[in-house]
């Protein structure tokens, strides 16, 4: 909310400037269900294609680099949630009675999770990899610098893919996290076998990357390894990656607008870290897409005391103010 509201107020600036036009029209989309999956906005910009025919896309959401770094991006990872199940019978057995008899469906998850990612967050199966970076993705990448300012939590160094820089791990890589493990009774746990257990789980994944190999791949790989009776279920429709790359007429334009305004060049993520329904505006309405995000990295987002600041606010009204004004000066636009 606080995001829609700066850019609001900032084309609002812009209008009492120019006597209460922008030089340009502009079509608003409000979207309320990013945090479920946006349920219905692909539907919605399939029916409604024609009116959101347009040059560009412009929108923020999400973090900055940091607090003090002006950020914008040209796409997001994608985001592919699941859910690994395992019930192996009906109700708890006193572990006295059954254990060393029963199988333990917590026990028997965790190491068929344990064959898919390792005890330092590699990804295992070659097929949840992506391709190699690329040369111009690494050269993007080479001069951003993730966490280290107040409030940001500690990096694990060893965490994650060998090899890779902490920002290429986050913005040119994909990861597999556990979101949710349960078995038992954690709130009141008693002496019995469980009969079930269950992962809530999800892959961000970069552009280039099918999700659509996810589950069968994992289910080869479980059935190889004798975890057949795992289940896999996806939970929700997945949001697919997306990426404007830097060098693209409308991305240069956008870099060129916001230097000005700040006075430096900002932070250039080839894509956010984070998930966004971006794939509805890039690849449904064919729209070169320009994120400029007014949150930054501790903000407590999706957590108790999610809020924004109010020099980084301040200046994101100035340079939304500026990107605003510029999109009306036609003469230095990327228009066919």
């Amino acid at each position: 909310k606080g995001q829609h509201t700066i850019n609001l107020a900032a084309m609002k600036a812009c209008m009492d400037a120019r006597g209460g036009k922008l030089g340009y029209n502009v079509v608003a989309l409000i979207e309320t269900g990013e945090e479920t999956g946006s349920p219905g906005l692909r539907e919605f910009c399939r029916e409604k294609k024609d009116l959101f025919k347009a040059d560009v896309f412009i929108a923020s959401d999400g973090p900055r680099l940091n607090a003090d770094r002006p950020t914008v991006y040209f796409g997001s990872r994608g985001v592919f949630n699941f859910t690994m199940t395992l019930d192996l019978r009906e109700g708890g057995h006193h572990s006295g009675n059954w254990g060393g008899l029963l199988a333990n469906p917590g026990i028997v998850l965790a190491h068929a999770i344990s064959t898919i990612v390792d005890a330092k967050g590699r990804i295992l199966l070659d097929e949840l990899k992506p391709a190699p970076i690329s040369n111009s993705v690494r050269e993007a990448i080479s001069k951003l610098k993730v966490g280290g300012m107040e409030g940001d939590p500690e990096i694990d160094p060893d965490w994650g893919e060998p090899g890779l820089t902490p920002e290429e791990k986050v913005f040119a890589w994909n990861t597999f996290e556990i979101l949710a493990f349960r078995t038992g009774n954690p709130e009141n746990p008693v002496n019995a076998v469980p009969p079930r257990a269950f992962a809530k789980c999800h892959m961000r994944f970069v552009a280039g990357f099918d999700p659509a190999v996810v589950l069968p791949a994992l289910r080869k790989h479980l059935d190889r390894l004798g975890f057949e009776k795992v289940e896999l279920t996806p939970d929700r429709e997945f949001m697919a990656a997306t990426r404007l790359e830097p060098d693209t007429p409308w991305a240069k334009w956008a870099i060129k607008s916001l230097t000005r305004t700040a006075g430096e060049e900002p932070a250039v993520l080839p894509n956010l870290g984070g998930s966004l329904p971006n794939d509805c505006f890039a690849h449904i309405l064919g729209l070169p897409t320009i994120w400029v995000p007014h949150s930054y990295p501790a903000c407590s987002q999706h957590a108790p005391n999610e809020h924004i600041l109010e020099p980084v606010s301040r200046s994101a009204l100035r340079l939304m103010g500026g990107l605003f004004w510029d999109l009306g000066e036609t003469d230095s636009l990327p228009l066919p």
